[in-house]
């Protein structure tokens, strides 16, 4: 008689359809333009040699790194593996499963609704507007009841644009005494002008998630932050694993804090929005190319005709991007991480060579 694990599993969890991570989807290529990583990679020694011991839970040489870095008090920073464990550490922390709620909008980054579904917390879904992608703050409004958390990703992913700064201060307003505003700013240093940091001391219920990843070239290393009030990071510090941050990343992370890692992450900042600019003229040249959307990150969403045609025909060339047609209003939509100029190039060269097909 074979055991039936599954029937095991937490009913919510039978039923789960995990995150498709970019590796998760695998493919074959040398041009990897689908998980909005730097093309441009960095180089850091390790300065420790012994690792016999268990690390701080909350390395103090990283947190007042990242203090100085964002203009905040360490007691307003959280490091987290990556920004996703900030995500996670939030619903774990103010939800209760089976009664609470999140919002988020979509089209967006799938993970907060991801991981409500895995803790068993409701999820009110409310789409930005279409085109636009601007937040709907009548419906949001009229649908707080037991939200807890109100997720924002600004920059947005996959559509890359920017949430409008009084739509978030209206939202933060609305929200005041009753719910959290989670604004996500992984892909901010594209952008820095639209950050809500300087929101921090005038809205309590403001959280910022940020992350290493992506204009740090770090995302082989998973470090992310949380910056809060520190009512609310002493709040999440019951919840954290007792040793989320290993020694290693926490040696690289501080020196990626430096002043002259801090100048070269803006000076690759500036290389990839020239690369944007450049790649956004070549693609509204290309005939089958219906709409490219602005975008103030590291990435463009693009509109195709026979978008999957184009999807596959790339992916069989080794240009592996990302299919979002998916997603709430994304019909026919691709996103394209952008890459080094070399593989912007490689890119346009293929997509005019398809259209001669």
């Amino acid at each position: 008689m074979t055991a039936n694990i599954n029937k095991l599993a937490r009913k919510n969890i039978q039923t789960l359809n995990p995150y498709q991570s970019a590796r998760r989807i695998g493919g074959q290529g040398d041009t990897w333009l689908n998980a909005n990583e730097s093309p441009i990679s960095v180089s850091f020694k390790a300065r420790i040699e012994c690792f016999n011991r268990y690390p701080e839970c909350q390395p103090n040489d990283l947190v007042s790194s990242y203090a100085n870095y964002v203009g905040l008090s360490n007691s307003q920073i959280l490091v987290t593996r990556g920004a996703d464990e900030g995500i996670e550490l939030l619903i774990k922390a103010f939800c209760k499963p089976g009664e609470d709620a999140i919002i988020y909008c979509p089209p967006t980054y799938d993970m907060y609704a991801i991981n409500a579904k895995i803790a068993d917390v409701a999820i009110k879904e409310i789409p930005t507007f279409k085109n636009t992608w601007q937040i709907d703050l009548f419906n949001i409004n009229l649908n707080l009841e037991k939200v807890k958390l109100i997720y924002i990703c600004n920059p947005n992913n996959p559509t890359g644009n920017i949430i409008s700064k009084r739509d978030l201060k209206s939202l933060l307003k609305i929200t005041l005494g009753r719910s959290l505003v989670v604004i996500d700013e992984a892909y901010i240093e594209f952008s820095p002008k639209n950050s809500m940091v300087n929101s921090l001391k005038e809205f309590p219920n403001l959280i910022i998630l940020r992350t290493l990843s992506k204009a740090f070239a770090l995302a082989g290393i998973r470090c992310g932050f949380t910056l809060a009030t520190e009512e609310v990071i002493n709040i999440l510090n019951t919840v954290i694993s007792p040793y989320p941050i290993s020694t290693i990343v926490t040696d690289i992370a501080v020196q990626s804090l430096e002043k002259k890692a801090i100048e070269d992450m803006r000076n690759r900042v500036l290389t990839l929005n020239m690369n944007r600019i450049w790649l956004v003229d070549e693609l509204k040249k290309i005939s089958y190319v219906k709409k490219v959307f602005d975008s103030h990150a590291n990435y463009i969403l693009v509109k195709f005709y026979m978008f999957e045609k184009i999807f596959q025909s790339l992916w069989e060339k080794g240009i592996i991007l990302r299919n979002q047609d998916h997603k709430n209003n994304l019909k026919n939509c691709l996103r394209i991480s952008i890459g080094s100029n070399a593989e912007c190039i490689h890119l346009v060269k293929e997509l005019k060579n398809l259209s001669k097909i």
